[in-house]
């Protein structure tokens, strides 16, 4: 019998959890897998930077900037991303 590999964390951050709105927003607009083909520490990084924001409307902000992102595939954080090492 063989057993399935383990699959270890790549992040040496803590890990952040996904809050339900995000989730909706995500599936809502089609972009989980957009999200998903992300690298897990900028997954991590967006979850944080919305979480840390302390008043509804910033959260937002940084919500809809981060689906706007990943709906146009280039940007990382208002930064210019090439979709990683191939």
């Amino acid at each position: 019998m063989t057993m399935a590999p383990v699959k270890r964390p790549t992040l040496k951050r803590a890990v952040n959890p996904m809050p339900a709105n995000v989730r909706a927003a995500l599936l809502q607009r089609g972009l989980m897998d957009a999200y998903k083909a992300r690298p897990p520490y900028q997954q991590n990084d967006y979850l944080g930077w919305i979480a840390r924001a302390k008043l509804e409307a910033t959260r937002q902000k940084r919500l809809d900037q981060m689906l706007d992102e990943l709906a146009g595939g280039t940007k990382y954080m208002n930064m210019a991303w090439s979709g990683g090492r191939k």
